[in-house]
């Protein structure tokens, strides 16, 4: 089993999603060989809360801590939680987490020149590669198995999110050392010629170098394939692109007629196409599952002067859906989904099924025979019929998470008064108000007329489903 991770890549950012500035190919071959969802959901509108879900099965809201991290945040996924990863590891399988993490590590105040626990090989990972936090976020250094990878011991790391650790450059008091300038924020430490978030001081040797971050977490991926292609094994292939800072290796700039977000698209399918260069390498087609998706819904400036506003050349990553990242609207948690299993799934094949990225713990739970214990995956369904392509019916509703929580059910949408965040991500809103919002996703894809008035009804329903939900703690029953 292989889920592969993507960041910050929306809705309409793959060509078999309908992109015509940017070609996808060994994403649209996934597509092609098995099933692409359309109605298929991350947890949440950002990256933290998303990936939460997925490892706990357990909606984000209800962790106060699950919110976009810091990277010195201590771990919020505790030692003993059942997670994903761990319902894979009691089932005999190798396990094995690469890239972007961004759920914290340690107990807090952590020293990251000594052991780093926990973390994921403290929840069910039998082997971890990490991105600590975000490209954007110090430190700036990889980890492998709860180690900085190529630490001077004579250069110890500091980091500190409130004040400087000692008298490296930053990006606010230092523009002229700067290949890429932020457009807001992100003007602390400057690393790679990059300032971020946070500031650190030492660690020279194990400092990344942007531009290399895909081949080096893709060939950690592939290497953990090549390692255990004799066994069963669970890869979390979590990649960096497309978030920012987005420094593509040079060989993917200017490949694509959108710009440097694009460019880094185009990466990000080059690694899925790494990662079946190693499946079939080992002739594990058949029987291995391929999930492809996103943690959230795209951003274009997320805090970097990169061109990719100027370039975008009718380039649509939210895929006509209103919103995008941070939003409470569709655009921000749906997400391309894609499914590959030979031996079960027929290839072209498109699912209208609604699906959560939070039911992966409970469907693959029942595909591995493994039933779940009361409070493991509390809002974690089994699709796994949606999932095979075996049914066309998913989750009867589905809370979604920005600032603020939203839900669908069947056809139709209700964003409570103050959910959306206005003007997110850059992206034209559509309500000037703080109404309750009702939308007839099947009339009404884009989310641009309210039709709260003219069904009362609905939104009583809605308003009464939501706040069960959050009551009660858990949505599945048993």
């Amino acid at each position: 089993m292989v889920l592969i991770y993507a960041d910050d890549a929306g809705f309409g950012d793959l060509s078999c999603y309908g992109a015509t500035k940017v070609k996808t190919p060994n994403l649209d071959r996934l597509a092609a060989q098995g099933i692409r969802f359309t109605d298929a959901h991350s947890s949440a509108a950002t990256c933290t809360p998303s990936r939460f879900s997925l490892l706990t099965g357990e909606y984000s809201f209800r962790n106060p801590g699950a919110t976009i991290l810091p990277g010195d945040a201590r771990a919020i996924i505790e030692p003993g939680r059942f997670t994903l990863a761990s319902l894979f590891q009691q089932a005999g399988y190798e396990t094995g987490a690469v890239g972007k993490w961004h759920l914290g590590l340690g107990k807090g105040n952590l020293d990251w020149n000594g052991p780093i626990a926990p973390g994921p090989n403290e929840i069910g990972f039998g082997y971890s590669f990490l991105i600590p936090a975000t490209g954007d976020r110090v430190p700036c250094v990889y980890t492998e198995n709860g180690r900085v990878v190529g630490l001077d011991p004579a250069d110890p790391i500091r980091v500190d999110y409130r004040k400087p650790t000692g008298p490296e450059p930053t990006g606010k008091a230092n523009p002229e050392l700067l290949k890429m300038h932020p457009s807001h924020g992100h003007d602390m430490t400057i690393v790679n010629g990059v300032s971020r978030i946070g500031y650190m001081s030492g660690g020279k040797s194990a400092l990344w170098v942007d531009e290399d971050m895909a081949d080096v977490i893709t060939k950690k991926a592939t290497d953990f394939i090549d390692r255990n292609a004799a066994k069963p094994f669970f890869l979390y292939f979590a990649t960096h692109d497309i978030h920012v800072p987005r420094l593509p290796h040079k060989r993917f700039l200017g490949s694509t007629q959108c710009g440097v977000r694009c460019d880094a698209m185009a990466e990000l399918d080059w690694s899925v196409g790494e990662i079946v260069k190693a499946l079939e390498r080992h002739n594990l087609t058949r029987n291995t599952i391929v999930i492809f998706t996103s943690d959230n819904g795209p951003v274009v400036d997320d805090g970097y002067k990169d061109g990719s506003v100027e370039n975008l050349n009718g380039h649509t990553p939210h895929g006509g859906l209103r919103g995008g990242k941070y939003s409470a609207y569709e655009a921000g948690t749906r997400m391309p989904f894609l499914v590959r299993w030979p031996a079960r799934i027929k290839a072209g094949t498109t699912s209208a099924a609604l699906i959560s990225q939070v039911d992966l713990m409970g469907s693959f739970a029942a595909l591995l025979g493994r039933p779940l214990a009361n409070e493991a995956g509390p809002d974690s369904f089994n699709v796994l019929p949606a999932l095979t392509g075996q049914s066309r019916v998913g989750r009867d509703h589905l809370v979604q998470q920005s600032r603020g929580i939203t839900i669908r059910k069947g056809k139709w949408k209700l964003v409570p008064a103050g959910a959306e965040i206005r003007a997110a991500a850059g992206l034209p809103t559509l309500s000037s108000d703080n109404a309750v919002e009702l939308y007839d996703l099947e009339r009404d894809r884009g989310e641009t007329r309210n039709v709260a008035a003219a069904h009362p009804e609905v939104v009583a329903e809605l308003t009464a489903l939501l706040e069960q939900v959050k009551r009660e703690g858990r949505s599945r029953r048993g």
